[in-house]
């Protein structure tokens, strides 16, 4: 839940999915005005255990931007464009340190969508 505090607030999101569906996603969330921007980084190695069994997957990696406030949003796009039942969904804060004109563009892509 975003409150009042959290305007403006910006986070790096982590979505794992198969090597095949990583570029079609990461269009969407942008196209969708989700994400300023989504890079892919292919060749990931994922173990999980999943209905009792040791899973090993290769995924490609979706490294996210956007705003705390469309966390949620962006979290049904995905759930609707991912094939896996429950996709990764990790929403990590940031500080906004860095390079505060970037950090800016961000903000700009998403406001008013």
């Amino acid at each position: 839940m975003v409150t009042k505090e959290d305007d403006g607030a910006l986070v790096v999101v982590l979505v794992n999915s198969p090597p095949a569906d990583a570029p079609r996603i990461a269009k969407a969330l942008v196209e969708q005005k989700l994400a300023a921007c989504v890079n892919v980084i292919p060749g990931v190695k994922s173990f999980y255990f999943w209905e009792g069994a040791l899973q090993e997957d290769e995924e490609s990696t979706l490294v996210v931007k956007t705003t705390a406030a469309s966390v949620q949003r962006l979290t049904k796009a995905v759930k609707e464009l991912h094939p896996y039942s429950v996709p990764e969904v990790v929403a990590l804060p940031l500080k906004n340190a860095g390079n505060a004109d970037y950090l800016d563009w961000v903000r700009k892509s998403i406001a008013g969508a």
